[in-house]
């Protein structure tokens, strides 16, 4: 297990110094969230309190289709380098290679999240009252989920012809149980509300995440196999 950790974190720590170079997955997802959020602060009114009613649905909107976008070019690129050819007969565990892009996937996820959601708090005009700690809980629990799925899905969808509009057409359904319990969480900790009405919520996206984390960690070889 430890080999596997280790060969993933250096997968992980080649595409991190790739991003670093070119600064386009991450450039590309942060400019699409900032979009997104400058076209909804235009369409509806930031003062009034109904329209910030929809800021939990909001962030994960951003949230899922900026990832979409790194997500799509996560073997995409492998592919057109001809480097996962490599790393497939490379001395390693096929299922390192998946966990080495769920942690860089993840890793740029969060970063656009860090810089987005607080834009959208910003441009949206709302105050943060609620446990920032059960918020940030919330979204590093589901983000994972999303990005366990998403990055299995997409080496899935990399050899297909039109891998950019099947990837969406695969994960959207697969995501709904995940993102109605997110969404859910983080109204109820945004608004406020008991942190007890969530835990139900969070409970759910934790037994997502286990089941698919688990159930996409062993199939990954398979699926490399057969690639």
């Amino acid at each position: 297990m430890m080999t596997i950790l280790s060969d993933a974190l250096a997968i992980a720590s080649k595409d991190i110094r790739n991003e670093l170079k070119s600064k386009q997955t991450i450039g590309m997802m942060v400019i699409f969230s900032s979009l997104v959020i400058l076209i909804f602060s235009f369409a509806f009114d930031p003062t009034n309190n109904t329209v910030k009613a929809i800021i939990p649905g909001l962030i994960w909107v951003i949230t899922i289709f900026s990832g979409l976008l790194g997500l799509n070019r996560s073997f995409l690129l492998e592919n057109e380098n001809a480097s996962l050819t490599g790393l497939k007969v490379a001395p390693i565990d096929l299922s390192s290679i998946y966990l080495g892009k769920v942690i860089a996937n993840f890793l740029f996820v969060i970063i656009t999240q860090i810089i987005s959601i607080p834009v959208l708090f910003i441009l949206f005009d709302y105050r943060f009252t609620g446990e920032w700690v059960w918020f940030l809980l919330i979204v590093f629990i589901a983000t994972f989920g999303f990005i366990t799925v998403g990055t299995f899905l997409a080496a899935l969808a990399a050899n297909a012809k039109n891998s950019e509009m099947l990837l969406p057409v695969l994960l959207l359904p697969l995501l709904s149980p995940l993102m109605i319990a997110a969404v859910q969480a983080t109204r109820i900790v945004l608004g406020q509300d008991g942190i007890e009405d969530a835990l139900s919520w969070l409970q759910l996206m934790v037994g997502y995440d286990l089941l698919f984390f688990a159930a996409c960690f062993f199939l990954f070889e398979f699926l490399m196999e057969g690639s």
